[in-house]
């Protein structure tokens, strides 16, 4: 083939099927964590000046006092990179604090300024609203199938190499 010319779509058998991304699980889950996060995101920067990245730290920390900062890039599964900007914001902004291990002075833990918390205390029942919001349109018995099917499929991407 030559470097110019278009290469002939497959059509053989599914695997060399073209790619119908709109029904690919893997981008349907990223479009809607987009989305949901991209609505949340906004009322949070206009009422709190949070990034979504911020937001995630802040609720990672309000439920987990004290921890580090690649405690909460796996438990948000966020960028190690990304956290640490969101860190260092959070606390030029004196929303979090660093704390310096006692037991190992090469690592800072992070904890919630009276700043962050009063941020935290308002942000909650905002999520809490939001996601009811989102779920109202389901079911009680779709609930409970939504929340067993993401737990089976968090455990098996964690199994997958």
């Amino acid at each position: 083939m030559k470097p110019n010319q278009a290469a002939a779509a497959p059509t053989t058998d599914d695997d060399a099927a073209p790619l119908q991304l709109e029904r690919f699980l893997p981008y349907r889950l990223a479009v809607l964590t987009n989305l949901v996060s991209s609505k949340l995101a906004a009322a949070y920067a206009r009422q709190f000046n949070l990034t979504v990245a911020e937001w995630r730290i802040i609720a990672i920390v309000g439920r987990f006092p004290n921890t580090t900062a690649s405690e909460i890039a796996e438990r948000g599964a966020l960028d190690k990179v990304a956290v640490s900007r969101a860190i260092a914001s959070l606390v030029a902004t004196g929303r979090l604090v660093r704390v310096i291990d006692p037991a190992d002075r090469r690592r800072a833990r992070l904890a919630m300024s009276t700043a962050g918390y009063n941020v935290y205390r308002k942000i909650v029942p905002l999520a809490r609203d939001y996601e009811r919001q989102l779920l109202a349109t389901l079911a009680p018995e779709d609930l409970q199938a939504l929340d067993r099917l993401l737990e089976s499929l968090t455990a098996r991407v964690r199994q997958l190499p």
